[in-house]
């Protein structure tokens, strides 16, 4: 369906990058160069949305109406700041495989981007593991694990104003073998100009206020459901019932955690979007954020 022909998006590549109507690199160091580029971006962005609107599986589910304004604004009024983008949604939505074809299009093309995970800002469960057990029966127990008070939201909010002003970080480490260890200052996360930071924490509370794009990625609860069983069995060793025990809390917490970022999102983007498609989207953005005279 999105196979690289006349009449995909690397036929719009090709066309943008033989294209004679191009304008000078403006000076981002003065506001009018910063304008001009604002409003440029507008108008290619607008053309990358219709182009989606008429593809038979979008991307792009809905685009707040005064979101590509806004940006512009920002981009404009403080350009010295991080564009900071926060990418959020229900577990197995997606999230994660996004933000993957995101790196590998970043590593292709040598793009000044961070990805931060808020998954590694989890609380330190270990003792509480030892004293349940496990971690399905510390659930089963009344542990709320996807509340907003099983992250360390403090620290995530200090590194968040941190790597937006361009100073670098080291990120808690979660560990995902079943501990519930966390160890603190862990992971080296460089301050690029892009820092995209994935996970349902991202939109807690007044995190939100730090990003200047906010996604939010929406997928059809059946392949949630598939997802996440698979996911389970293949990678976390969970037996049926707790797997299913875990996909019914998951079900009550996205609803009552996470689900309510949907309403403040700039971006709804499908989760079950053909990667291929997506990996072009991105191309295409990339290629008219660079094709200057």
């Amino acid at each position: 369906m999105f196979e690289d022909n006349k009449d995909g998006i690397y036929h719009l590549i090709e066309k943008e990058l033989n294209s004679t109507d191009k304008i000078l690199k403006p000076d981002f160091n003065q506001k009018t160069g910063r304008e001009l580029l604002a409003f440029y971006l507008q108008s290619k962005f607008k053309q990358v949305l219709s182009y989606d609107n008429s593809v038979p599986e979008p991307i792009f589910i809905d685009v707040k109406y005064d979101f590509i304004q806004k940006f512009s604004r920002r981009l404009i009024s403080n350009p010295s700041k991080r564009i900071m983008i926060g990418i959020t949604g229900e577990s197995a939505s997606g999230k994660s495989t996004i933000c993957k074809e995101l790196s590998n299009v970043i590593t292709r093309f040598n793009m000044p981007v961070t990805i931060l995970t808020t998954d590694n800002y989890f609380n330190d469960i270990s003792n509480l593991i030892k004293k349940y057990g496990s971690f399905d029966a510390l659930r089963d127990n009344g542990y709320d694990v996807d509340s907003p008070e099983s992250f360390q939201l403090d620290i995530l909010k200090e590194d968040l104003d941190k790597i937006s002003k361009g100073e670098d970080i080291y990120s808690p480490e979660y560990l995902p073998n079943g501990t519930g260890i966390s160890i603190p200052k862990s992971q080296f996360v460089p301050s690029n100009k892009i820092i995209v930071v994935e996970g349902m924490a991202s939109m807690y509370r007044d995190l939100k206020e730090i990003f200047d794009i906010k996604v939010y990625v929406e997928t059809d609860i059946d392949i949630r459901k598939s997802r996440f069983m698979t996911r389970a069995y293949t990678e976390r060793n969970q037996d049926l019932v707790n797997a299913q025990k875990h996909w019914d809390y998951i079900l009550v917490a996205g609803e009552k955690y996470v689900k309510p970022a949907r309403d403040e999102a700039d971006i709804i983007i499908n989760g079950d979007t053909n990667l291929l498609y997506f990996r072009q989207i991105l191309e295409y953005i990339h290629t008219i954020t660079n094709n200057f005279s």
